[in-house]
């Protein structure tokens, strides 16, 4: 696995006004660790993430497996060993109160579920305050949680603090949890342009 996602703490921040999404994934010491830009005019998402902004050497890929789906599921492919990470499936009718993400292995098998801190606070950002709530989201296993998600306060851009550090077995494929991120950026991202 590439030493980039051997971290506990990374900092997402979605680039403003592009034409794309375009990520920036810093570890904990502030280095450009992964760099993410969607590709245009794509039916299916196509999210690809790369060890810098060179894009020579893509290390991740998260594909949409149909075009258009309630339930949307995205395979994560390591692009380094063309092997599946995971799956990352939109609980579509949970979604709409609060965003609630399926977890599963390599082989489509459920491992955790990603999902957004609160009923009350997921309906206080969709109905009254927007952004100026930021998000929280929890990654569990049934044992507990892995992994938190937490959108910083920032009017002019979007960044999100990424921490693995209640994961203390080294369960979760921290891939997965990284492509997870980008891929919610990218959803907050059309859901607010």
């Amino acid at each position: 696995m590439h030493s980039a996602f051997q971290h506990n703490q990374y900092l997402l921040k979605r680039q403003v006004f592009a034409l794309t999404g375009k990520f920036r994934v810093y570890g904990p010491n502030g280095a450009l660790l992964l760099y993410s830009q969607q590709k245009m005019f794509k039916l299916k998402e196509d999210i690809r993430i790369f060890s810098d902004e060179s894009m020579t050497q893509e290390l991740l890929n998260i594909q949409a497996r149909q075009i258009i789906d309630f339930s949307a599921a995205y395979d994560v492919v390591d692009s380094f060993t063309n092997t599946k990470v995971g799956v990352l499936r939109r609980k579509g009718l949970r979604s709409m109160l609060r965003d609630e993400w399926e977890m599963l292995d390599a082989y489509d098998q459920p491992i955790g579920i990603l999902q957004e801190d609160s009923v009350g606070y997921a309906l206080l950002r969709r109905l009254l305050l927007g952004s100026l709530l930021p998000q929280n989201y929890d990654i569990l296993f049934p044992d507990g949680r892995v992994a938190d998600l937490r959108q910083r306060f920032n009017l002019f851009s979007y960044q999100l603090d990424i921490d693995f550090s209640d994961d203390k077995a080294r369960r979760f494929d921290h891939r997965l949890g990284i492509a997870a991120a980008i891929l919610l950026g990218t959803i907050e991202g059309k859901q607010s342009s």
